[in-house]
């Protein structure tokens, strides 16, 4: 294995990791959006903040591990897909800006009126994000980033792709922390809201099938290799994906909450680990291949000892912060 596919899957695993634990966070938006009025939503939004409140900072670290691992790697490709979708970039950051602040401003809002203002820009930023980051995703893989320069500001991600690409990672995204927030009201005790969630986490999953499934047709035409990819090595992790997503149906109709959240984490992470497969070798999509676009030796070489100490400085950090949130004691604190 060559030292630009290394450094390659360290910043693939990245992008499973934001999409997962990102994904999940995120998705907490469209369950505060819709919990309903200040006092029948009271109790689901008091779950979403103790639920994401210790993790809602650490999971952006993925997402800064990858953009620095892809500029240092392979900078001339980071320059151009930077250049060519600076606009949805920029749209997905601003969500991230001001999905932080809304959240951490909602705790100390002076009246009712502020606390719901900024309730309503979190949930909204929690959904505009995902949808953008989709799109960004959706033009790298449909080919529209050329190798070098600066491609069509527009053209390059209002295109089918993109746009089915951010509506499904809007929907998985909610699947996703539908999925664990249900898990989290079964830890608290609050079975009533968990069965509430459970209700529409398995709404969600449906839907979220039913447009992955319509959005083949489209996606095939407009991403042609792309879906060569899919069907072809990158198949078995399709079916994976699908095959966790309707066992994750099953065993949320069970109330089998807590391996629930194993196969819908496992059905995310496939299916992005199938994008990944199905991309390869490229990096830029009919542009230009891993090999091509890496950097220097030596960068790569450093790049390669750094992700090394990472795992082994900052993945135990992070595996103890997830492993405290999911403790019953702290599930239950907030609703002694």
């Amino acid at each position: 294995m060559s030292l630009a596919l290394v450094v390659a899957a360290a910043l693939f695993v990245g992008v499973v990791a934001y999409g997962v634990l990102g994904g999940a966070d995120f998705g907490t938006g469209s369950y505060d959006l819709t919990a309903g009025g200040d006092v029948e939503g009271a109790e689901q939004r008091t779950l979403i903040d103790h639920s994401i409140g210790p993790v809602w900072e650490a999971n952006h670290v993925w997402l800064i591990y990858v953009l620095v691992v892809w500029w240092t790697g392979f900078p001339e490709s980071f320059a151009s897909a930077m250049s060519t979708l600076i606009l949805p970039m920029l749209f997905a950051l601003l969500g991230i800006v001001l999905r932080g602040a809304s959240f951490a401003f909602r705790k100390y809002s002076e009246t009712l009126a502020q606390a719901r203002f900024f309730g309503v820009v979190f949930a909204a930023s929690s959904v505009v994000t995902p949808f953008f980051l989709g799109a960004v995703a959706g033009a790298i893989a449909s080919g529209r980033v050329p190798a070098q320069g600066r491609g069509d500001l527009w053209s390059s991600w209002l295109t089918p792709t993109s746009f089915f690409g951010g509506v499904i990672a809007v929907l998985t995204c909610a699947f996703l922390a539908g999925v664990f927030l249900t898990a989290d009201a079964q830890r608290a005790g609050l079975d009533s809201l968990a069965r509430k969630l459970r209700r529409r986490t398995v709404i969600s999953g449906v839907i979220t099938g039913v447009v992955v499934f319509a959005a083949l047709v489209p996606i095939s035409r407009d991403a042609p290799t792309l879906t060569e990819g899919l069907t072809e090595q990158a198949a078995p992790l399709i079916v994976v994906s699908a095959l966790g997503g309707l066992a994750t149906l099953w065993l949320l109709v069970k109330e089998r909450y807590a391996v629930a959240r194993v196969t819908a984490v496992s059905a995310v992470a496939a299916v992005l680990f199938g994008w990944g497969f199905g991309q390869y070798p490229w990096l830029l999509v009919d542009e230009v291949t891993i090999e091509d676009a890496a950097g220097a030796e030596a960068t790569l070489v450093g790049l390669i000892v750094v992700v090394g100490l990472a795992v082994v400085i900052v993945g135990p950090s992070l595996y103890y912060l997830f492993r405290l949130t999911q403790t019953e004691e702290w599930s239950r604190a907030e609703h002694e």
